[in-house]
């Protein structure tokens, strides 16, 4: 019986290495199994949504770089609006040669809403005369921000009565006593260069006013008024502010002093004070 016994456990173990070895599948199932379970694969499709979760700070500061690059093109909108200093350098006309810059600017007749171009001149003045139907047709097209006034020169005792024969056509005017402004103004200038009548005399003026329409009592009483002492006193100070040795002269905006004398020609003198008009528009 014992020898029965071994031989069957002798048996056993011959056929459990028979088997063992003719199915060794088992283990290299289990090995391909482990090699193939580390599912990787699965970790590299999520990587590139991580790498798009991180893009997206990237594309912030790409679109604050396109903002910064937007305010950046308008930058030089600003600097253009502002950078006025250049264009000096595209002006016509010098200071110096053809106007002269009054240190310190000086008070304007009206008010600073616009820009004021002041001719000052003499009745009996030729130059002033022959510069009259220039500086007429010039000033029918005046820009809405430019303001003209005319000022009486104010050199000596002629002139100053001169002076005064203007301010009380002004007031005048102003009253409706004079229908034909235009009209007068020439009158006046021919009476002197025309008719050799020097207007020497407060009569000698009253009598050109009558010839306009002008009683003698409308006359007197705009002559004397204080109104026009007040524009007298105001044309002679404003006169040695700007220093005016000559005439027809041009103040622009209490700023700039220009001639006839010193631009060579009335058509020139008024393309300068064109130019100095712009210079005070875009300052």
């Amino acid at each position: 019986m014992k020898q029965i016994a071994i031989i069957a456990t002798v048996l056993a173990l011959l056929v459990g290495g028979w088997i063992l070895m003719r199915d060794p599948a088992p283990a290299p199932v289990a090995v391909e199994a482990e090699t193939a379970v580390p599912t990787e694969p699965v970790e590299v499709i999520v990587e590139p949504e991580i790498v798009a979760d991180d893009a997206q700070p990237q594309m912030v500061e790409e679109s604050a770089a396109a903002e910064e690059e937007v305010d950046a093109s308008d930058k030089p909108i600003m600097l253009a609006q502002a950078d006025t200093s250049a264009a000096p350098k595209d002006w016509q006309y010098e200071e110096g040669t053809h106007f002269t810059r009054l240190v310190p600017t000086q008070p304007t007749v009206g008010g600073a809403d616009k820009i004021e171009v002041v001719e000052i001149f003499w009745y009996g003045c030729g130059h002033c005369f022959d510069f009259e139907p220039y500086i007429n047709r010039w000033a029918e097209e005046l820009p809405a921000n430019v303001r003209f006034v005319r000022i009486p020169a104010m050199w000596n005792a002629l002139v100053k009565l001169h002076g005064q024969l203007y301010f009380t056509e002004e007031v005048l005017v102003k009253n409706g006593k004079i229908a034909d402004p235009a009209g007068f103004r020439t009158g006046v200038f021919l009476e002197y260069h025309r008719r050799g009548n020097r207007l020497a005399s407060v009569e000698a003026i009253q009598s050109v006013f009558e010839r306009f329409g002008v009683s003698a009592e409308d006359f007197k009483g705009a002559w004397g008024s204080f109104e026009v002492a007040q524009k007298m006193r105001v044309a002679e100070d404003l006169a040695r502010r700007w220093n005016v040795t000559g005439v027809p002269a041009v103040v622009v905006n209490g700023k700039y002093l220009t001639g006839a004398g010193q631009t060579g020609s009335y058509p020139k003198l008024l393309d300068v004070m064109d130019e100095l008009i712009a210079r005070e528009t875009v300052r």
